[in-house]
């Protein structure tokens, strides 16, 4: 059996975690920038405030409902979503994270368990040790899993939190509640192609030929559509080596000069490099690309991107530091209001099986150089420790105007308890 554990408006949730008076009252948590709306509470649905919505053009939305608005605060969700899969890990040896706020977990060899008793376990432990809200559905296989746990968040009273799909008539009645978009892994041109079939839930689909889903769509298809019979073809997903890193970021305002967008570039290929260290990898091809404003139609639009191959596989900040200001100090133009700039890395190898050259090498001390560096930051804050044409305030500069505090990752946001001794009567 599989299980999806799922947490509740997560972002929303955490903020609630550590404010109680927002409990019962409308959230929204905004995107990169404070853009748009990227996560909202029960009560700001049923306002009908919708995902994606922009947040200039519904500031009087917020106002006249009462919204309560928050710019993201990724370090704190991160952080609680950390916690929350290291609860999951006590449930079970076999757990995927599948987002920040979803894991698989795989129940082998729990035949003789109460699944939906052990699911509650789980939900309680949750709520207890971290206050973050939680649904679980719990099937033969994961595509089930999803819908289960769908169940369980639609019907929080009738199933307390938790589902479980363990009969071929709950399987059926469950797949025909489904609509065929709310299916994991159909996507909206999948949908379009479905719907010309009269294919409306998930019951419809499982009805479709073996042979004709697979020569109308792909094998992936294929798999979800036997996933939904009960037979489980979507294996739970091990941690694999990534074969991209990038770190992008749209600027909190347009920025004009070289000197600005060096010292971004310069951030994002030393968070590239960071990333490629921890998977213990390194890498031989850097991209950097450069973007104006689309949205000033008025002024000059400009993209560009330039891609740098480096003689040796490296996973050192000082030279993939370097690359990028060169890749970037080569495309920029003068005169151009830039917005979004990236470093991608490409080309990764592991770092102790690589290809060593005759006559370009890395400089030997940069090794023990980066791993200080990395423990240094990993033990007291992270980027404590820069390099010098990095800006030492900020890591990412965005625009952050509903910014809640830190509670979990800074020392300085740590909430004060306060207490008053009482004197019992004897």
């Amino acid at each position: 059996m599989f299980a999806l554990v799922d947490c509740n408006n997560f972002y929303a949730s955490c903020e609630r975690v550590f404010n109680p008076s927002l409990q019962g009252r409308p959230v929204a948590v905004l995107s990169n920038n404070d853009g748009c709306v990227i996560a909202r509470s029960d009560e700001a649905k049923t306002l009908g405030l919708p995902m994606g919505a922009p947040a200039f053009k519904y500031k009087s939305f917020f106002k006249t409902n009462k919204v309560q608005v928050f710019s993201s605060n990724y370090a704190l969700y991160g952080d609680m979503s950390s916690r929350v899969m290291r609860i999951l890990e006590q449930f079970t040896p076999e757990v995927e994270v599948y987002s920040i706020d979803e894991a698989f977990l795989h129940f082998q060899g729990f035949d003789n368990y109460d699944l939906n008793s052990y699911g509650g376990s789980i939900r309680k432990r949750i709520l207890k040790w971290t206050g973050i809200p939680t649904c679980v559905g719990i099937a033969p296989t994961k595509a089930l899993a999803k819908v289960a746990n769908k169940i369980a968040r639609k019907f929080p009273k009738e199933t307390g939190g938790v589902y479980v799909i363990d009969t071929e008539a709950k399987r059926l009645k469950a797949l025909k509640w489904t609509p065929i978009e709310k299916v994991w892994g159909i996507g909206y041109a999948l949908h379009k192609r479905l719907a010309q079939k009269q294919c409306k839930t998930a019951f419809d689909f499982v009805q479709l030929p073996d042979l004709w889903v697979r020569q109308s769509f792909s094998i992936t298809e294929w798999k979800l559509k036997k996933d939904l019979e009960g037979i489980s073809k979507i294996e739970m997903e091990q941690v694999k080596t990534k074969r991209a890193i990038a770190t992008t970021r749209s600027f909190e305002t347009t920025l004009t000069e070289l000197t600005d967008l060096k010292e971004r570039v310069s951030t994002f290929a030393s968070s590239c490099a960071e990333k490629l260290r921890r998977q213990k990898s390194s890498c031989h091809v850097l991209v950097v690309f450069l973007r104006s404003d689309l949205f000033k139609i008025q002024s000059p639009q400009y993209r560009a991107s330039r891609m740098v191959s480096i003689p040796f596989p490296t996973n050192s900040s000082l030279v993939l530091s370097s690359s990028a200001v060169k890749a970037i100090t080569s495309i920029y133009k003068k005169g151009i209001h830039y917005k979004k700039a990236g470093v991608i890395l490409t080309g990764i190898v592991p770092t102790y099986n690589r290809q060593m050259q005759l006559f370009d090498h890395e400089d030997a001390r940069h090794q023990p150089l980066m791993s200080a560096m990395d423990h240094i930051n990993k033990k007291y804050a992270a980027s404590k420790l820069k390099l010098a044409n990095q800006d030492l305030a900020r890591t990412w500069k965005m625009r952050q105007a509903h910014l809640s505090p830190q509670y979990t990752t800074n020392l300085n946001d740590i909430i004060t308890v306060q207490c008053q001794k009482t004197h019992s009567k004897r």
